[in-house]
């Protein structure tokens, strides 16, 4: 028995030691981040969310998601669920204790030994049988098979925890850029609102050079046609207000209904803190990547599940109680007491090759488990590297589109007092309020892709879940 656990041993040490082996075969993440040559740890990431956000009616909306989006109270019954499965993988190994009592009545033939045998010694012409007691049955955990189906249970526990957590970064981040969305459209609303005002006046200093025999009617209607571009952006935009209000509420777990917001885009201030990091600490920081890495480990386990049934089970079953051939005596006792113990090995024979087919499929999927984390880390990087150079890029964009918009204002101002003096026609003032009108929607949305690019570089580093 000494040497057979030796040898158990050391298959059960070899078999960690491929285990350990592919968990090392990962390739390592680069030092830096693409155009960065930083070595400071310092990470945005490790804000909480409530401190990331400043705005008090987009943290009221993260709240609300939180507590009724749809696909995290599906985490929350999955994290349940393997939470149930790894507390069960922890009896796997306990010994199975079933109780039983059976009544049996058997009608023997008249011609047959034993039927004669009874009819002379009982005088009747059948046989009862009464029994009552406990079967045991238990495996010894030789190969580590037990032991590896409770680390899987626990590695797939854990992956569920992480899973959630890549959720919640990433309804976190869904809901404030949704929230920015929103106050793009709201800032872009009330610019064709104030366009159309402005149009409407030099619609009306036309119509009346009109009616003065001083424009001809091409300029009454192209001035009317311009007011129209202004106008058909209201309903436009208020429609894709509703839209978006309804696309949060989905994210908030509730049927579409209003937002209520007291931010402004213009009131909101873009964070100049960028701190990534270094793409190291997306290993212990990133849920998903971390999700992959216990998949991995979820893999590597299973592999020593499959090897572990190529080898002998060692298995003992046991059996007591009372039994007697007459109800009246099934409790006598000690006289109706019996027990045995059978201990024995077994070992596959012409399902080896079905074992084999199972081991070879496993270490195939821990293959694809490694390159799946590789995968994951590699596209975490990535993610964080684009909401850097969005960051960077779009700051530019903003500066140049805010000094576009400045210029084109006073260009409108001129256009409109030249045009009331007559030293400007109307084609100038409607192109001067069409380029106005461009410029300041353009502004509006570099200022929302500003806001999303933090968001986005926060849910990267792997923000948001605490």
């Amino acid at each position: 028995m000494k040497k057979l656990i030796f040898i158990a041993a050391a298959l059960l040490t070899s078999t960690f030691s491929t285990m350990a082996q592919k968990n090392e075969a990962s390739e390592p993440v680069p030092n830096n981040y693409r155009n960065t040559t930083t070595t400071d740890t310092t990470s945005i990431a490790d804000i909480k969310w409530k401190q990331f956000f400043t705005q008090t009616d987009l943290v009221k909306l993260i709240d609300d998601a939180l507590a009724k989006n749809n696909d995290l109270q599906i985490a929350d019954k999955n994290i349940s669920i393997a939470n149930l499965q790894f507390k069960q993988s922890k009896w796997n190994s306990v010994p199975q204790v079933n109780a039983f009592a059976t009544a049996t009545s058997t009608r023997l033939s008249d011609n047959s030994l034993n039927g004669l045998s009874t009819s002379q010694f009982l005088g009747q012409h059948h046989v009862d049988d009464y029994s009552a007691g406990l079967n045991l049955s238990w495996e010894a955990d030789i190969w580590g098979k037990f032991r590896n189906q409770k680390k899987r249970a626990q590695a797939l526990f854990l992956q569920s925890k992480e899973a959630k957590k890549a959720t919640q970064t990433a309804v976190v981040a869904n809901v404030s850029k949704g929230f920015y969305d929103l106050l793009m459209l709201d800032a872009q609303l009330d610019i064709a609102k104030k366009t159309l005002v402005l149009n409407d006046s030099i619609v009306f200093v036309v119509n009346l050079q009109y009616e003065s025999g001083q424009v001809t009617l091409l300029a009454k209607q192209q001035t009317e046609a311009q007011r129209l571009i202004a106008a058909k952006l209201v309903p436009q935009l208020e429609q894709n207000i509703q839209l978006q209000e309804n696309a949060i509420s989905v994210l908030t777990g509730t049927f579409p209904e209003a937002k209520e917001r007291n931010s402004n885009l213009n009131s909101i201030t873009v964070s100049e803190n960028t701190s990534a990091g270094i793409p190291a600490q997306l290993l212990s920081k990133r849920p998903d990547v971390k999700s992959a890495e216990l998949a991995l480990r979820a893999a590597n386990s299973k592999v020593g599940i499959t090897k572990a049934y190529f080898y002998p089970s060692l298995n003992i079953t046991a059996s007591g109680g009372v039994n007697a051939f007459e109800a009246s005596n099934w409790f006598t006792i000690p006289a109706s007491l019996f027990g045995s113990v059978v201990g024995g090995l077994t070992a596959p024979l012409l399902n080896s090759k079905k074992i084999r087919t199972q081991y070879e499929i496993a270490k195939l999927e821990r293959d694809q488990a490694a390159i799946q984390f590789r995968q994951t880390v590699l596209v975490a990087v990535s993610e964080v590297t684009n909401a850097l150079v969005k960051i960077d890029k779009l700051k530019e964009q903003y500066t140049l589109g805010n000094e576009r918009v400045v210029m084109l204002q006073k260009a409108v101002s001129n256009a409109n007092l030249l045009f009331k003096n007559g030293m400007a026609n109307y084609i100038e003032v409607i192109v001067a309020q069409g380029n106005l009108l461009q410029a300041e929607l353009e502004l509006a949305s570099l200022k929302k892709d500003r806001l999303s690019a933090n968001v986005e570089l926060y849910r990267a580093l792997g923000g948001g879940w605490e």
